[in-house]
Parts: C-alpha cells; sequence; structure tokens
C-alpha cells in the first residue's frame, strides 16, 4: 500500500540549512529551559517522597486542600488537579526535617479528615525512599546511554560508522527535545516517562534504518551520482512508508493522550512529541548529517590521494 502514488522528487537536502537551524533552535531551547528548572522535574519515582492521589465527592478547591496540608509541617509538598476537579494529586516530597516522611499518606490522610470528614476516598499511596530513588534516577540515565551506545555498535556492524554517528546525532536530537518538553510543560520525569523515551528511540531507530537500507542499496545502484542525489532519491522512495507508519502511529498515540485517563498522560504525552519529532529527525536530521560525514570523508581521501 503507498499513501504517496507516483513518485516523489522533493528536495528534502536542500533544505537542511534552514532545519539545521530549526534543529539548532528546539535543542537551545530545550537546554536553556532545563537550565532554568535546574534540571529535570524529577517525579516520586526518582527524587523520593509520598504520593497521595485523593477523590473527593465534589470539586474542592486546591487552596483549601494545601491550607488543610500545610499545617502538618510536613516538609516541601505540591498539589495539583488530577483529571477531574474532585481528584489531585499530593506530592510530599522527602527531606531530613520530616521524620515521619514514610507515614505522610496516613498524615495527609488525617488532615483531610480533619477539613472534610468522610467525603473523599484515598485512591493511591505511592511511597519510595530517597536512596531507591537515586538508584533508579541512575540507573534510568544509564539504560538511555547504554541504549544509545549499543545502537551505535549495531548500526556501524550492519552499515558503516559514519551511519551510526548520524543514527546517534539524530536519536540524541529527539531525547534532548523530548526532555526539553517534559521542562517546558513541567512535567514529571517518571520511570513511565523514561520508558517511553526508549521507546521513541527505538521507533526512530527503526525509522532511520529504513531509510539508510535504501541508501546503501542507492549507493551500489546508482554509483557515480551525486551523493547528495542519491539521499534525496532514497528518503523520497521510502515517504509514503515513513507517512503511513508515522502518521497510523500518532493516530493511535493521540488517542492514548486524548482518551488513556490521566495516569498514563504524561507517557502518551512522551510518545507523542518524541514520534513527531523522531519522524522530522529521520529525514532533517540523519540524512544531512550522513551527507556532510560523506563529503568530509570523500575530501579527505581525495587529499590522501593527490598525495601519492
Amino acid at each position: 500500500m503507498r499513501f504517496i502514488q507516483g513518485e516523489t522528487r522533493y528536495d528534502f537536502l536542500g533544505k537542511r540549512a534552514q532545519c539545521a537551524i530549526f534543529s539548532a533552535i528546539l535543542i537551545a531551547v530545550a537546554i536553556g529551559s532545563l537550565l532554568i528548572h535546574g534540571g529535570p522535574n524529577y517525579g516520586i519515582d526518582f527524587k523520593g517522597g509520598s504520593l497521595v492521589q485523593i477523590k473527593f465527592d465534589k470539586p474542592v478547591l486546591l487552596n483549601e486542600v494545601r491550607a488543610a496540608i500545610g499545617e502538618l509541617s510536613i516538609g516541601e509538598f505540591s498539589v495539583q488537579e488530577f483529571g477531574a476537579p474532585e481528584e489531585v494529586i499530593i506530592n510530599v516530597e522527602r527531606s531530613e526535617n520530616n521524620a515521619e516522611g514514610l507515614n505522610a499518606g496516613q498524615l495527609v490522610e488525617k488532615a483531610l479528615a480533619a477539613k472534610y470528614g468522610k467525603g473523599f476516598t484515598v485512591e493511591r499511596v505511592e511511597m519510595v525512599g530517597p536512596k531507591v530513588g537515586k538508584d533508579l534516577r541512575e540507573k534510568a540515565l544509564l539504560s538511555i546511554f547504554y541504549a544509545l551506545a549499543g545502537i551505535l555498535i549495531y548500526i556501524t556492524i550492519r552499515f558503516e560508522l559514519k551511519f551510526g554517528l548520524a543514527a546517534i546525532a539524530a536519536l540524541a536530537h529527539d531525547t534532548v527535545v523530548t526532555l526539553g518538553a517534559f521542562s517546558i510543560f513541567d512535567k514529571e520525569l517518571t520511570l513511565p516517562v523514561i520508558a517511553a523515551i526508549l521507546t521513541v528511540i527505538g521507533y526512530s531507530l527503526n525509522d532511520t534504518i529504513v531509510v539508510f537500507d535504501r541508501i546503501r542499496e542507492n549507493i551500489k545502484m546508482k554509483r557515480g551520482m551525486k551523493t547528495e542525489s542519491i539521499l534525496n532519491i532514497s528518503v523520497n522512495q521510502t515517504l509514503s512508508r515513513t507517512i503511513l507508519t508515522s502518521g497510523t502511529t500518532i493516530i493511535v498515540v493521540l488517542s492514548i493522550f486524548f482518551l488513556g485517563g490521566e495516569v498514563i498522560h504524561d507517557f502518551s504525552f512522551a510518545l507523542l512529541v518524541g514520534v513527531m519529532v523522531g519522524t522530522y529527525s529521520s529525514i532533517f536530521v540523519a540524512s544531512p548529517l550522513l551527507l556532510i560525514w560523506s563529503d568530509r570523508a570523500a575530501a579527505k581521501k581525495g587529499v590522501h590521494g593527490s598525495r601519492k
């Protein structure tokens, strides 16, 4: 099945300068937001503490809930709406001054009971110690690093080193932009979000490899043709497949994002951003970088050949 009938001749590589500027802006904004916020907004999974999900019988004012919990003197905490006016999430951070951190869920329930009586239900309580949170944070970062390193080795063996470097650069681009989106919208970085980022890395890699496979085939069949022309032809030949795959994936992710509920909202948000950025990078980041490194390799080869 082809989404686009006939042969397309879009000059994707001709737009590489504009795309480089666009990608540089995306990365600069992402890194800038992370620096301004002092790094990612780690969730309870990574920084330790307690999470309490409360469902009230009727909508409540968040300021009233904050005031009730503020009387506990349990350290830093946040209260936010969770999908509906009658549902709230309460995050209580671990601190040295909070000796009762492990009982934060019970303390919150007691404080709310004093104000609202039995007009609420505790839906969920999660508690993570600071050492466990730190360990999970380190392992999450290592999982992303190992994934990128493994991909570099795999693509270098299957193709060439320049293909691997181009793919890794595109995947790093996708990861930074996705993390930047979370920072800009002040969303928490949790274990499900890390799982989504790893999923995005795999998805984007698959898209890039399809293009690289076609490039490798065309390099063999179209000897003597300029590298830029070969890359353009290859991207155009895989364009229909890219649109179909990315389009159907985005439809599914949008359904999860809008209909999946608040529990997986951040997970689907990471997938949504990652799939869109990954589709863009496989065409406008990986291929132009491959062209740059191919041209440099050819130039070096020409210089060394002229010296003999």
